[in-house]
C-alpha cells in the first residue's frame, strides 16, 4: 500500500462550516484537534481526552484556551480510536528491497527515502538504520552519508546509524559476516575501523567481553556529539559479571535479548541476568525484543516482561525482504531466503533477522506477555525513545514533545499516520480517506 498524498483532504473531520484541509493545519499558526480518541500515555493508561496540535507540537489546552482564547482550525474526528506517539524502531536492517549494508553513494538517499515512505503505514515515525558486521571501508564510505533526517511528509525520520559490529564474539557471530569480525577493541581500532568522526554514529552494538571492551565502552560514553552516543551489548559470550561491569562502564542497552548471547543457566544467567541484576546501582537497562513470533517464544517474551517490564523495548531487526514476497534477500554479504515467515541465511537454518512490521510485532507483544494494549504501545515508543535519551521529544503524548503521532483501531490495526502533526499516511477505506 502507498502512502497517501499528505495534501488529501479529510472529509467530514472539520467543523461545520470549516473548509481547511487537514494538511494546511501543519502550517505556521493554525491549530489541529484530534478530538474524541483514547490516548496513551506514557505509563500505559488510556486516557479519553482531546489532543491540540501547532506547528508540530503538542499543545497544552489550557494556556491556548485561557490565554489565547483559541479554537481549533481543524478537527480531526478520532471517536472509537486509539491515539499513541509514533513507534521508533531503533534496530533494522532495511526493508522494502533496501538493505543498509549494501548501500552505495548513488542509492543512499533513494534507498532511505522508500524505507521512510514506507514505514509510515506500519505506524513507524523514526528508526534507526542498522549497519551489520562490514569491512572497514564500507563504513567511511556509507557511515558519512547516512545523516540524521527530520520526518514530514517524506516519511519516518532517521535518527542517526547502528553499528552492529564488528566488535563481536565470533562465537555468536549469528549471521554477520565471520571475515569481517574485529577480535579485539580500543577508541582507536573503532575509530580507524568506523572513521575517526563518528558523527551520524547513535547506537553501537558490541561484545563487551573482548579486550578493550569496557575502556571502549566508557569512550563512547563519553564522547558527544549533539546527543551521546548509546552502547548495547550483543553477540557475546559474556557471563553476568561480563555484563554488569559493562553496565557500569556505560552500557544501556541489550541488543535482541536471548539471541546471539549465553542461554539462561541457573549456575549463571548471563547477560540475561541484567533483568534482575541486584548489584547495579540502578536499573537503566533496556533490552531490545524481537516479538515476531520466531526469534523468542512467546513463553519468553512474557518471562523477560514479568521480570523487569520499564526495560522492554521492541524492534523488528527486519530485512530488506520486510514488505516484499518470499525469495531471496540480501543482508549485507549474504544472501537470505525467505520462506514461510522466516528468513535465514541461504543453505543453512541460521535465522538472519526478521520480516516483521513493528505494528505486528507490537500485536504479538500484547498477546505473547498478557500485557495491556497501552503497556505493548509503550514498549515500542516511550521505551525506545527513553534508550535513545529522545523522551522529551519523542515517545510520548507530553506537551511541547513533537506531535508525531499514530492512530490505531482497537485491534491496534494502523489507521493513519502523522508526522509533526501532518497526515502522512491513512489505511485504504479508513475515515481518514
Amino acid at each position: 500500500m502507498e502512502v497517501k498524498d499528505a495534501g488529501k483532504r479529510l472529509k467530514n473531520n472539520t467543523d461545520s462550516g470549516n473548509n481547511k484541509s487537514y494538511h494546511m493545519a501543519s502550517k505556521e499558526g493554525l491549530v489541529t484537534r484530534f478530538k474524541g480518541g483514547d490516548l496513551i500515555l506514557e505509563d500505559g493508561r488510556l486516557v479519553r481526552e482531546d489532543l491540540w496540535v501547532r506547528n508540530g507540537r503538542i499543545l497544552d489546552p489550557l494556556h491556548l484556551f485561557y490565554e489565547e482564547k483559541k479554537k481549533a482550525d481543524v478537527v480531526v474526528d478520532c471517536s472509537g480510536l486509539l491515539i499513541s506517539p509514533g513507534f521508533i524502531d531503533i534496530q533494522i536492517n532495511g526493508a522494502f528491497g533496501v538493505d543498509f549494508s549494501s548501500l552505495t553513494k548513488d542509492n543512499v538517499d533513494s534507498g532511505l527515502s522508500r524505507v521512510s515512505k514506507g514505514l509510515v503505514q506500519h505506524g513507524v515515525t523514526a528508526y534507526v538504520p542498522t549497519i551489520v558486521t562490514s569491512e572497514s571501508d564500507y563504513y567511511k564510505r556509507v557511515l558519512p552519508l547516512l545523516t540524521p533526517r527530520a520526518g514530514g511528509r517524506d516519511g519516518a525520520a532517521v535518527l542517526g546509524v547502528h553499528c552492529e559490529g564488528p566488535f563481536i564474539n565470533i562465537e555468536k557471530k549469528g549471521a554477520h559476516e565471520q571475515a569481517f569480525i574485529q577480535p579485539s577493541l580500543s577508541p582507536a581500532l573503532l575509530q580507524n575501523v568506523y572513521g575517526s568522526q563518528l558523527d551520524n554514529v547513535r547506537l553501537v552494538t558490541l561484545a563487551p567481553e573482548l579486550e578493550g571492551g569496557l575502556e571502549t565502552i566508557a569512550w563512547l560514553k563519553e564522547r558527544r556529539n549533539e546527543k551521546e552516543i548509546v552502547v548495547a551489548i550483543g553477540h557475546s559470550m559474556a557471563n553476568l559479571r561480563q555484563a554488569e561491569e559493562a553496565v557500569r562502564s556505560g552500557a544501556s542497552l541489550i541488543t535482541h535479548l536471548f539471541n546471539a548471547m549465553l542461554p539462561f543457566h541457573h549456575r549463571d544467567p548471563g547477560i540475561v541476568g541484567l533483568l534482575t541484576s541486584l548489584k547495579l546501582e540502578e536499573r537503566s537497562v533496556y533490552y531490545g525484543l524481537i516479538a515476531d513470533g520466531l526469534h523468542t517464544h512467546e513463553t519468553v517474551q512474557r518471562i523477560a516482561y514479568t521480570a523487569f517490564p520499564k526495560g522492554a523495548l521492541l524492534v523488528t531487526d527486519a530485512l530488506a525482504a520486510m514488505g516484499l514476497p518470499d525469495g531471496t534477500h540480501l543482508l549485507g554479504t549474504h544472501t537470505v531466503e525467505v520462506k514461510d515467515g522466516a528468513a535465514r541465511l541461504t543453505g543453512t537454518n541460521t535465522l538472519a533477522g526478521s520480516i516483521a512490521s513493528m505494528d505486528f510485532c507490537v500485536r504479538h507483544f500484547k498477546d505473547a506477555t498478557g500485557c495491556s494494549l497501552g503497556e505493548a504501545v509503550v514498549a515500542a515508543t516511550l521505551h525506545p525513545a527513553q534508550a535513545l535519551g529522545l523522551e522529551k521529544e519523542r515517545g510520548t503524548l507530553s506537551y511541547r514533545a513533537r506531535a508525531d503521532l499514530v492512530i490505531l483501531n482497537s485491534s491496534l490495526v494502523v489507521q493513519a499516520t502523522c508526522i509533526a502533526g501532518e497526515l502522512v499516511w491513512c489505511r485504504q477505506g479508513s475515515r481518514f480517506n
